[in-house]
């Protein structure tokens, strides 16, 4: 991906990380975007020994206002790939979701999308590009409880990502998504071991399921979305567009 430049959200840790390795190793130029600085600065440290070029960018991207800012620091025609991957997954039981849980993780799991896309596509209409979303299997199956706003935004993110696809594909865009399933992540560990230590045996209980599940008998890593996220924006997948490929371990087949 020599001479391309990648825009990747949620950056600082996990996945978005793991994605901004891949791209950095197949020559392209980043631009990492999380709302924590200090972890950004130290992903961008681990990038230098690549040779490419890292700009790091603390932004909020449940507020508009932040993703406008972003994208006017941003010259030229921008990026030419995007990589919405920023998410938060907090639970909580249905019944107690009040307005500002609720719209906190709508406008960083799906209105970001939105917007990030809109800026992408408005900047790059007359170039084309490639766009990456990533949601998650909950989307698709409701497995896990106290979920049903992330579920939600999710399945925004796949709707969203065909809508585009359709839409603007005639104007030289590649638009997927990707959708993990269990992922080992600082996220995915911290939840676990709430799990352990405050002796949420419904959760132990769900992870357990979970596991035994998948047909591939284990979690996955970070690196193996960012592979997948590698091919979706190269044109080693040159004619895959409106995707919503699962990268799961089975999970969804099972």
């Amino acid at each position: 991906m020599p001479g391309k430049r990648a825009l990747i959200t949620g950056a600082a840790a996990g996945i978005g990380k793991a994605i901004a390795y891949r791209f950095a190793e197949a020559g392209a130029d980043l631009e990492l975007v999380d709302i924590d600085s200090e972890k950004l600065v130290a992903t961008k440290k681990e990038l230098e020994g690549f040779g490419t070029e890292v700009n790091v960018h603390q932004t909020d991207i449940a507020r508009r206002e932040e993703i406008d800012k972003l994208w006017e620091e941003l010259s030229g025609d921008g990026p030419d790939i995007l990589v919405n991957n920023a998410g938060i997954y907090p639970f909580k039981e249905f019944l107690d979701v009040d307005e500002s849980f609720y719209k906190r993780v709508i406008e960083t799991n799906l209105d970001s999308v939105y917007w990030m896309c809109q800026k992408m596509i408005s900047r790059r209409l007359k170039r084309g590009g490639v766009i990456v979303n990533v949601g998650s299997i909950e989307a698709l199956v409701a497995f896990k409880e106290d979920l049903a706003h992330y579920s939600m935004s999710k399945a925004g993110v796949i709707a969203l990502t065909r809508s585009l696809a359709k839409e603007h594909g005639k104007h030289g865009f590649r638009i997927n998504a990707i959708v993990p399933g269990g992922i080992i992540t600082p996220g995915t560990k911290s939840k676990a071991a709430q799990g352990i230590f405050r002796f949420d045996f419904g959760l132990i209980k769900t992870g357990l399921e979970f596991k035994w599940r998948l047909p591939i008998g284990r979690l996955g890593q970070p690196d193996e979305v960012a592979c997948m996220a590698l091919v979706l924006a190269s044109d080693l997948s040159s004619y895959v567009h409106g995707a919503a490929i699962p990268v799961d371990g089975g999970f969804l087949a099972a």
